[in-house]
């Protein structure tokens, strides 16, 4: 059961739907991004380091036509380096590098 955050809707599953990792807690990230139309489409729980690494590497627009699923994400060049450094970590959360200068185009 999802319950609404300040920023985030928040998942009571502990696993992380892309590294698989079992974690403190999860949020949801929506598939389609909200602004590209996934308003009320499917969601998956991602622990934060993996939720801010995929919008800090993908726009929403490319996220929404490439990268819609999660077998296109686990399977994305972009995300393979960060997945084989992530996978054996015991972290929920790192520094939000969320910044508007930061996200490649």
């Amino acid at each position: 059961m999802a319950k609404r955050n300040k920023k985030y809707l928040e998942s009571a599953d502990p696993v992380c739907g892309l590294c698989e990792r079992e974690v403190g807690f999860t949020t949801l990230h929506h598939l389609i991004p909200r602004e590209e139309g996934g308003k009320h489409g499917p969601t998956v729980p991602l622990c934060q380091p993996c939720h801010s690494t995929i919008h800090l590497t993908y726009t929403n627009k490319e996220l929404a036509v490439l990268y819609n699923n999660v077998h296109a994400l686990r399977a994305s060049e972009g995300l393979q380096k960060y997945l084989s450094w992530v996978k054996n970590k015991r972290l929920d959360k790192i520094t939000n590098r969320r910044g508007k200068g930061n996200r490649k185009r």
